[in-house]
């Protein structure tokens, strides 16, 4: 059983056709990259989970029951675009209407533990419209938290922030997957935050899952490289290309893929009379390797 399953889901919207047949499976306990260009289904497909729009077509299913069944929708937390909170009220005061709303019993003390996974223990009085951009995005985590869910369905949340907003909703996706139990999907365009905490990715374009797969299968496709910078590339690189296997030239930079080490290469090119200006090693990112995947798909 997993957390979402999605088979050959399509939504038409008039004579657009913003899905087309897309697979989809998010195993429990995963913090699923959702990833793809403007446009490509994500959003919809997330809103399709929620119950925010309907499908023209095709199956899914939540923890092994249909995505409409009443008991499995309570167990679901959205934050899609933005939180809806009263400006001028205080996040407190904006997380206890929501836990009324939810009719969460003991509502203080549940309000109380989704500020503090979030890091907003401390701004509990601050007024809603005084929170950084940062700060709002946590509180609709935590008001996606109120009743327990057992998956969390993300839009964008580290988009516009800052490096240290960043850095602490990483750390509260992570505490959420761990503490929670709960299945995340998230989607972000920001590839190397991604890259720091999902445990399964999934790539769209034109409607359609061009790829699914676990980070450690990512990680096997984007290898170490050893890239370095000379006064004279051209010869380096023809040198390196007859004793090397796999050498390319990109952003300014040699690159190559079947050395041992950096050492081994100064110490080949220093015979071969080749001064190193620059070396370091490197591995192909997420950004890189979403950029050559599109590039194959177009």
């Amino acid at each position: 059983m997993n957390a979402i399953e999605i088979t050959n889901l399509t939504k038409n919207f008039r004579q657009k056709q913003a899905l087309a047949g897309l697979n989809m499976t998010v195993p429990i306990g995963a913090i699923y990259g959702f990833i793809g260009e403007n446009g490509s289904g994500k959003s919809t497909t997330e809103k399709i989970i929620c119950g925010l729009l309907k499908p023209s077509g095709g199956e899914i299913k939540l923890f092994g029951r249909d995505y409409k069944d009443v008991d499995v929708r309570a167990r679901i937390g959205v934050l899609i675009e933005a939180p809806g909170c009263f400006p001028n009220y205080s996040v407190w005061n904006n997380m206890m209407l929501q836990a009324t709303n939810l009719s969460i019993p003991n509502a203080q003390e549940e309000v109380k533990k989704v500020l503090k996974v979030v890091r907003m223990e401390g701004s509990a009085s601050n007024k809603f419209k005084n929170c950084s951009l940062g700060m709002k995005q946590r509180i609709g985590i935590a008001m996606a938290l109120l009743g327990n869910p057992r998956l969390l369905v993300l839009d964008e949340p580290i988009n516009g922030l800052d490096a240290d907003g960043m850095r602490i909703m990483r750390e509260v996706l992570v505490d959420i997957a761990k503490q929670y139990d709960c299945s995340v999907l998230v989607s972000s365009h920001i590839l190397g935050e991604l890259e720091k905490i999902a445990t399964h990715y999934g790539i769209v374009k034109g409607g359609k899952m061009i790829k699914q797969m676990t980070a450690e299968e990512l990680e096997a496709d984007c290898p170490t490289y050893v890239a370095l910078q000379t006064p004279d590339m051209q010869k380096t690189k023809s040198l390196l290309d007859n004793r090397y296997g796999k050498v390319t030239q990109e952003n300014e930079y040699i690159r190559v893929y079947d050395a041992q080490t950096p050492e081994e290469i100064v110490e080949y090119l220093y015979t071969q009379g080749i001064v190193i200006s620059e070396i370091k090693t490197d591995k192909i990112s997420l950004e890189e390797y979403y950029i050559d995947l599109m590039k194959e798909v177009r």
